[in-house]
């Protein structure tokens, strides 16, 4: 249980400093929106942009991935099935439906796939799925729902190319499934700045903290608890059933997809919903509901199948 501890440990701190420069306002009224776009125009794409440039893409063709897509898909297709019904909006669904299923694969992730399941390659798939399909996927429609959806359709086809963190995770796999190799004084820089990324998304979420309600009130009530149900029991199981019961998965590799479709939601969301103004509350209270809740989840899902 070290991993899953220290894993928690390490977020924790960070937004807290976060919180705590956001009570002193060292950084102005204006920290939170600099750190967001920073982290989400520069620091994000860099960092996806060098993680996926040197990832053997191999390791996407396997059972666990299809495990991870269909857990996804079912746990935002049943956000997105309520958030239509209750008419919450194309840019609200999205956040919340990302808040379902998107795993903190990154800071999380990592250190628990070293400590629990005793691989950091296994978290690999998890983190291409997402940062190659439901990324660019999802901030197309935040793109188009937002206004981006006048003009011709050449130009709203082009979508995609126009974001940063999509370019960037794009970009990445272009490189390594070419083979292309980065000279240093090129790839070096780059990384730097990518290394800026994990820590100005915590520290910008934990400004935002500063004066707000008690998460799960307020209008995003209904949705931030749906939004946790799912992402907290609904994906680990929905993963549980399609590993053991569909793809025959026991063992390590059962523990491996169940474990990693339990991590929360990851705190990069609220970078979106900032960066797009829309579900900013919702995001917020999903991640930090998901993170918190997430930490017994784990605790026994790895005693269950470890």
């Amino acid at each position: 249980m070290q991993g899953v501890l220290t894993g928690f440990a390490v977020i924790a701190v960070v937004i807290g400093v976060g919180y705590a420069i956001g009570r002193r306002g060292y950084l102005g009224d204006h920290g939170r929106e600099v750190l967001t776009k920073l982290a989400f125009h520069v620091a994000s794409p860099a960092l996806l942009f060098t993680t996926l440039a040197q990832t053997d893409l191999s390791v996407i063709f396997s059972s666990r991935l299809l495990v991870t897509a269909l857990s996804t898909a079912a746990a935002a297709g049943v956000f997105v099935a309520v958030g239509v019904v209750r008419r919450w909006g194309v840019g609200r669904t999205t956040i919340g439906a990302l808040c379902s299923c998107y795993v903190n694969s990154g800071n999380l992730g990592i250190p628990i796939a070293v400590y629990v399941l005793g691989d950091a390659s296994l978290v690999a798939p998890v983190l291409l799925f997402q940062l190659v399909g439901v990324t660019p996927i999802a901030l197309t429609i935040l793109d188009l729902s937002g206004g981006g959806g006048k003009g011709p359709l050449w130009r709203r086809l082009l979508t995609p190319l126009r974001n940063p963190i999509a370019v960037g995770s794009l970009a990445g796999v272009a490189v390594s499934a070419t083979g292309l190799r980065i000279p240093a004084p090129v790839l070096d820089p780059l990384t730097l700045i990518g290394g800026m990324s994990v820590p100005a998304v915590l520290l910008a979420f934990g400004i935002s903290l500063c004066g707000s309600t008690m998460p799960g009130r307020g209008p995003d009530r209904h949705p931030v608890l749906l939004s946790v149900a799912l992402k907290s029991l609904g994906q680990p199981a929905a993963a549980w059933a399609l590993a053991a019961g569909v793809f025959g998965l026991r063992g390590a590799p059962l523990l491996d997809v169940v474990v990693t479709s339990a991590l929360p939601a990851a705190q990069n969301l609220y970078t979106y919903a900032s960066s797009y103004g829309v579900g900013e509350r919702l995001a917020r209270d999903s991640i930090l509901l998901s993170t918190v809740i997430s930490v017994p989840v784990l605790v026994v899902v790895a005693a269950l199948l470890g």
